[in-house]
C-alpha cells in the first residue's frame, strides 16, 4: 500500500495549505493574546485550520470508495446561514438590541458624520474598479471600509460570492484593528488644539419613549421608500432596537444581547471560514483586496474627520465640534467611540468624548446599513 493511500492529508499537503494553516493560527493568536474580536477571530482562525486540511470531512467531498458526495458540514452551515443570510441579519438583531439611540436624539447633528464616513467606501470602489475588478466585486470590497462585517457579508454574498472569504477576513479583522488603524489618521488630520475642544452633550435632557419607540419604526418605513433593497439589512437592525425600546420585551433584548449575539458570532465565524480555502484564498487578488479594504477604512475615518473640521467652518467659538469625533462615524461600534474618548482623555484628561463619540458612532450603524443598501439598490442598475 502506498504513503498517499495511507496518509492522504499528508500527501496532498501543498504549501498553499501551510500558507492558510498559518493564517488560521495568527487569527487565533490576534484573538487570544491580543484579544482583537475574539469571539469572531477565533472561530475563523480554527476553521481556517479545519478547511486546510486536504480531505477534511468538515467541507464536501466525494467519498473515493464508493464515489458519493459526502456533505461537509460547515457547507451545510453556509447554505443555511450565509447564502440565506440569516446569520448575517440575526447579528443586526443583536446589534440594534444594544444600541441605544437616546444620546444621538440629544445632538441630533452628529447623524451627518454616520454619512460623511462612508466616503472611502466610494472612493475604494473607483479603485477596485480601476484594478480590474468588475463592478460589482468592486462595491463588495468598497462595503469593507463600513467597518460593519454582516453588511460586508450580505453584499458581498449577493455580487460576488467567489470573494467571500477574503472580504469577510478583512472587514472583521480592520474591525478588531480599530485602535491601531485610527489613532494615527486622526493624530495627522488633528492638531493638539483640536483634539483638545471640549463638546457640550446635556445628558439630563429626557427622551420621550414614545420618540425611542417610533424611531425604529420611521426610519424602516423611510428606508424602504427610498431603498426597498435595504429593508432586510435596516430593517432586522431597527427591529433589535425595538425589542430594546418597547419595555414589554426585556428579557427577549437581553437574551438577543448575549445568548444570541454569542451563538451567532460563533456559527458565522467558523462558517465564513468554509471559504478560506488555500484554492481560493492564495492568491494576488487576495492580497489586492486585503489593501483596498484597508483603504477603504483609512479614508472613511479620514472623511469623517475633513467633514468635522469643515462644519467647524460656521460654528462659533465654544460651539464646534471635536474634529476626532468624525472618526466614529464608521460602524466599529462601540470600538471607534472608545479610541476617541481614550485620545481625547491623553491630550485634556478633563475632555469628556464618549457620549458624543457614541452617538456619532451609532450613527455611523446606521449609516453603514443605508450605504449598503444603495448599494445593493443601485449597483445592479448600473452594470
Amino acid at each position: 500500500m502506498e504513503f498517499a493511500d495511507l496518509f492522504p492529508a499528508l500527501a496532498g499537503m501543498t504549501w498553499k495549505h501551510l500558507v492558510m494553516i498559518f493564517v488560521g493560527i495568527t487569527l487565533i493568536y490576534l484573538a487570544i493574546s491580543k484579544k482583537y474580536e475574539p469571539t469572531l477571530l477565533l472561530p475563523m482562525g480554527f476553521g481556517a485550520i479545519l478547511v486546510n486540511i486536504p480531505f477534511t470531512s468538515a467541507l464536501t467531498q466525494i467519498d473515493q470508495a464508493t464515489g458519493t458526495e459526502v456533505i461537509g458540514a460547515l457547507n451545510v452551515f453556509f447554505d443555511a446561514g450565509i447564502a440565506t443570510e440569516v446569520f448575517p441579519l440575526l447579528i443586526f438583531v443583536a446589534i440594534g438590541a444594544m444600541i441605544d439611540f437616546s444620546p444621538l436624539f440629544r445632538n441630533p447633528t452628529l447623524l451627518l458624520f454616520g454619512a460623511a464616513a462612508q466616503f472611502g467606501i466610494f472612493l475604494t470602489m473607483v479603485l477596485a474598479t480601476l484594478m480590474g475588478f468588475d463592478l460589482r466585486e468592486a462595491a463588495s470590497i468598497g462595503i469593507i471600509g463600513a467597518a460593519d462585517g454582516p453588511t460586508s457579508i450580505i453584499v458581498a454574498s449577493r455580487f460576488a460570492p467567489q470573494l467571500l472569504g477574503p472580504i469577510s477576513v478583512a472587514a472583521y479583522s480592520y474591525m478588531a484593528l480599530v485602535p491601531i488603524i485610527q489613532r494615527p489618521i486622526v493624530k495627522l488630520t488633528t492638531t493638539k488644539s483640536e483634539r483638545r475642544i471640549h463638546m457640550r452633550m446635556d445628558a439630563n435632557k429626557k427622551i420621550s419613549n414614545v420618540a425611542l419607540i417610533l424611531f425604529p419604526i420611521s426610519v424602516t418605513v423611510l428606508a424602504g421608500l427610498i431603498a426597498p433593497s435595504s429593508l432586510a439589512l435596516i430593517g432586522f437592525l431597527m427591529f433589535g432596537n425595538l425589542i430594546r425600546t418597547c419595555g414589554v420585551l426585556n428579557s427577549l433584548s437581553k437574551s438577543a444581547q448575549n445568548e444570541l449575539s454569542n451563538l451567532v458570532t460563533l456559527l458565522l465565524g467558523i462558517t465564513i471560514a468554509s471559504t478560506m480555502t488555500a484554492e481560493r484564498f492564495v492568491q494576488w487578488e487576495t492580497l489586492m483586496i486585503i489593501c483596498l479594504g484597508l483603504i477603504a477604512f483609512i479614508f472613511d475615518t479620514f472623511g469623517g474627520v475633513i467633514f468635522a473640521k469643515f462644519l467647524n467652518l460656521f460654528r462659533k467659538e465654544g460651539n464646534k465640534f471635536n474634529p476626532m469625533v468624525g472618526a466614529c462615524g464608521i460602524s466599529a461600534f462601540p470600538m471607534s467611540a472608545r479610541v476617541i474618548h481614550q485620545l481625547g482623555q491623553e491630550e485634556d484628561p478633563t475632555n469628556y468624548l464618549l457620549m458624543p463619540a457614541i452617538s456619532a458612532n451609532v450613527s455611523g450603524q446606521i449609516g453603514s446599513v443605508i450605504a449598503g443598501g444603495l448599494i445593493l439598490t443601485l449597483v445592479p442598475l448600473w452594470g
